[in-house]
Order: structure tokens, then C-alpha cells, then sequence
């Protein structure tokens, strides 16, 4: 059964045991907009912007939520989770999070590194031993393994987390001819495919987004002796009570399972977006697009963020650690990472996270210093130091963009922000 709570002009959403008070009150306070220097009417402004969303087809429905200072201000699930069976979306909804799974891993990454078990300048053959003689190729746009040459340098630790190896994307052409991510397969046979396979250039010279948070996967394996999902669980999914965040939905989580959409012939359908489905454990666990999340779980990963590494007094990850998470890591000589849009005025930390270094080039409102990613499926998060604000919005729709309903979310809360800093 669904109750709901006015605080002020917030309205929370109760869900019985699937989203209980609890739930909420384990992450921060839930206060009133304006005791957060917010507006409550331009907040309530921003939940009819995304319920015309709705209304238009965008999407099929959205959970998204706001914290300011550790305190949430807004929390709102509404439209739908199955379209054609008219389920409304509940609030502890399970999305398929994609890339924004990378960033979990390069945390996963960071607790070992204070552990002391690697340097971020260590060559990865010395941990991978496979990517000792892979090569390059001679025209990055070519798909013939036989057109290479001798790499100049070795790939490290940090241009795995900095997109700056030479590997690719896993939709790239030569990635696909030559089935190096297969969702049947096994971690390891995907580490053996990636360094049979030529890089698109050499280590250190250029950003390209790609597959190298499945790789850092591994080396969490290597590094720390446990299989990649057990390690999350144990050191950062428990500690920090993200327990609707999982590789793949058990029978008792399918009910809130979302569908993805797309839209077809002018109305959303039902897509299959993904070869094995989330509702069959996968012989793949991939640290660059694998987990399923909800709003909730990854307000707690990322207020741990803002709070310097703590989570209800408890600490995940050390204050100087987490400061890295803050630091653009890519080298002069690289930047920009991106010609046009954002890109063009972004970094890219250790931390995993796309870093805003010049606010001007970005087509909604973000402060500099925010550091913020996205899903491929609808879904997205800021970590704003500056406003000490965490927003995260997530629905289910392919291709992404969903009309624009997550820039429109983010134009709002910006227009909320009365007490700005």
C-alpha cells in the first residue's frame, strides 16, 4: 500500500516493506525545501515538468530525489514502472544504472589502493599478464588485427580509470567483429579478448571512453582475492546499506524490476535492450555497465562522497582519497577530452566521474567542481560540493535523452536554489 507524508511542501513516498520511513531516515533528515535554502514551489515546479514527461510520451515514469547538506528536500516517484500493466513506479524502483556502474568500480579501486595494494603509475601486465604484448593498431578506424605496431609505453592503474589506455568502446566495430564483450562470457575470457586485440592508440595520449572499468573489475579480483560482485557487496554495498544494488534481480526484486522503453511509430514500447536479461545471474559481471540500482542506494554512495568518505559515522573511504575523486586527472597534454559540448569543458578524476572544469559548456545549469555521470538508459547523478547538493534521477528509456526530461530536472532544481553559495 502507498501512504504518503507532507513535510512542509515535500511530499515523501511510503511504500509499506518496499520503501519504508526507514529507508529515508538511514540516509539524512527530510526537511522542508526552505529550511535547505530551497523553494518548495519551484521544487513542486519540477515535479510537473517530469509528469509532462510522462504525459508526452517521453518516459514511462522516473523516481528522483535531492539532498542539500544531508538533508533530503525532494523525493518524487512518478508514472509508471510496467506501462501496459499500469503498475505505478514505485519508490525503491530497480533501474539498470549502465555506466554509471564505473563509478562503484573505481571506489571498489580506491579502498584497495589505500590497502596499499597497487600505485596508480603500476603497469597492469605486472598484475594481467595478457596485456604484456598487445599492440597497436596503425589506423585507430581499422578493424584488421594484423595492420599494428609495437605500443610506446605500458598501460597503468590510472589510465584505466582516466579512459586514457588506447582500449575502446564495447560497441566499437572492431570490439564487436571480433567478440571481445559477450555477455556469455566469462570476466576472465573478456580480459583475454580486450588484450588479443590491438588499442586504438597508445597509452597516455588521448581520452577515449571505453571498457576499463570491466578491466579494473578484474583487478579487483586480483588485488584483493574475493570475485569482483562479492568484494562490492562485502566492502561497499553493506557498509553504506545499498541493498537494491545488484548485478541481477533476484525473484524477490523482480516486482520492481523496471521496463525499458523506446519510442516507436510515436508511443513507447518495451525494449530489450540487453542480450541476458537482469532477471538471470550473467557468467559476465562487468564493472563498466553491470548493476542494477535504485534512487536511494546511490543518494548513500554519493552523500558518502560528499561527506569525505563517511556514511553514518561510519568511514568507506579516506578524506584524501575521496579528494581525488574531486581532481581532474587527465594530463595537459590530453585535454581537452572532448571537442564539442560538455565534453569540451570536462574533466575526468580517478574517481570515475566526468568532472565540470567550465560550466559555459554545458546546455543546463551546473556548478564547476560538480563532479556527475550518467546511464544509457535514462539515468544520472550530480555530486555538487559547491551547493553541497546530490540530485539523482532515474527512468528506464533507450535512447536516453527521454525528451530531455533529466536537463529540464536539472534546470528546475537550479531555479530551486534560493541560498546560493
Amino acid at each position: 500500500m502507498i501512504m504518503t507524508r507532507t513535510f512542509g511542501y515535500l511530499t515523501v513516498i511510503f511504500l509499506g516493506l518496499l520503501c519504508s520511513r526507514a529507508v529515508i531516515a538511514q540516509l539524512t533528515t527530510v526537511v522542508a525545501a526552505e529550511n535547505a535554502g530551497m523553494s518548495s514551489s519551484a521544487l513542486e515546479a519540477a515535479t510537473n515538468r517530469l509528469q509532462q514527461h510522462i504525459d508526452d510520451g517521453d518516459i514511462a515514469g522516473v523516481v528522483a530525489a535531492v539532498s542539500r547538506d544531508g538533508r533530503i528536500v525532494y523525493f518524487e516517484a512518478l508514472g509508471y514502472l510496467d506501462l501496459e500493466n499500469a503498475i505505478p513506479m514505485p519508490a525503491n524502483a530497480l533501474f539498470r544504472t549502465y555506466s554509471m556502474t564505473r563509478q562503484i568500480t573505481s571506489a571498489a579501486v580506491l579502498m584497495l589502493y589505500e590497502q596499499g595494494k597497487f600505485q596508480f603509475d603500476d603497469p597492469i601486465k605486472q598484475y594481467l599478464p595478457e596485456f604484456e604484448d598487445q599492440k597497436v593498431l596503425l589506423d585507430p578506424n581499422s578493424v584488421d588485427l594484423n595492420q599494428a605496431r609495437g605500443r610506446i609505453g605500458d598501460i597503468t592503474v590510472a589510465h584505466l580509470l582516466t579512459h586514457t589506455s588506447g582500449l575502446g568502446s564495447r560497441s566499437s566495430r572492431l570490439y564487436r567483429e571480433n567478440n571481445v564483450r559477450d555477455k556469455n562470457i566469462t570476466l576472465d575470457e573478456m580480459v583475454s579478448n580486450t588484450a588479443r586485440v590491438p588499442l586504438f592508440h597508445d597509452p597516455g595520449t588521448q581520452f577515449r571512453y571505453g571498457i576499463h572499468a570491466t578491466i579494473l573489475g578484474k583487478l579487483v579480483e586480483v588485488w584483493s582475492g574475493q570475485s569482483f560482485d562479492v568484494f562490492l557487496q562485502e566492502h561497499l554495498f553493506s557498509p553504506l546499506e545499498m541493498d537494491s544494488t545488484m548485478f541481477w534481480a533476484s525473484d524477490a526484486d523482480l516486482g520492481r524490476l523496471t521496463e525499458v522503453y523506446r519510442p516507436i511509430d510515436g508511443r513507447l514500447r518495451p525494449y530489450q535492450i540487453e542480450t541476458v536479461p537482469y532477471t538471470e545471474r550473467p557468467r559476465l559481471i562487468e564493472g563498466g555497465v553491470g548493476l542494477l540500482s535504485s534512487v536511494m542506494d546511490f543518494m548513500r554512495f554519493s552523500q558518502m562522497i560528499l561527506e569525505g568518505g563517511v556514511f553514518n559515522g561510519n568511514r568507506i573511504l579516506q578524506e584524501k582519497t575521496v579528494a581525488l575523486m574531486y581532481e581532474n586527472a587527465i594530463p595537459d597534454h590530453v585535454m581537452p577530452i572532448g571537442t564539442t559540448g560538455y565534453w569540451l569543458g570536462s574533466g575526468w578524476t580517478l574517481g570515475g566521474f566526468n568532472l565540470v572544469l567550465d560550466n559555459t559548456s554545458y546546455s543546463f545549469p551546473v556548478s564547476n567542481g560538480t563532479i556527475w555521470w550518467d546511464g544509457s538508459a535514462g539515468t544520472r547523478y550530480f555530486i555538487d560540493p559547491t551547493q553541497r547538493i546530490v540530485i539523482v534521477i532515474m527512468a528506464q528509456v533507450s535512447p536516453s535523452s527521454g525528451g530531455g526530461f533529466r536537463e529540464n530536472f536539472s534546470e528546475m532544481v537550479d531555479a530551486a536554489i534560493s541560498d546560493l553559495r
